[in-house]
């Protein structure tokens, strides 16, 4: 795991998620594929919100540990969940958005 609050923590299970996700108060995480377009297109955009909001980010991708998909009942990638205080309170499931979008989610 990366410990820079700039850049995403990419994550490859359950575990790992819920480590990062009880150790801060406020998480995004972004549900990803390999081959995935619009989902490598959000990696650098997740960087700048990162940045601007001080959320940390992190990356996973459901197929490393396919529990991930029926927990946080994802459908389509990029999907955005965003936690606070442990618990998934936001959801973004609009494909590639850009900085602004992702902030005013935060917001």
């Amino acid at each position: 795991m990366q410990e820079r609050d700039d850049k995403p923590i990419h994550v490859e299970t359950a575990d790992e998620l819920d480590a990062v996700v009880d150790e801060h108060d406020r998480v995004l995480v972004e549900f990803y594929t390999e081959g995935c377009g619009a989902c490598t297109a959000m990696e650098p955009v997740l960087g700048v919100v990162a940045r601007e909001t001080g959320v940390p980010v992190v990356l996973v991708n459901p197929r490393d540990d396919p529990a991930l998909i029926e927990t946080y009942d994802i459908q389509s990638v990029p999907t955005l969940v965003s936690f606070e205080d442990g618990e998934a309170v936001g959801r973004l499931a609009e494909g590639f958005v850009g900085a602004e979008r992702v902030i005013e989610f935060l917001a």
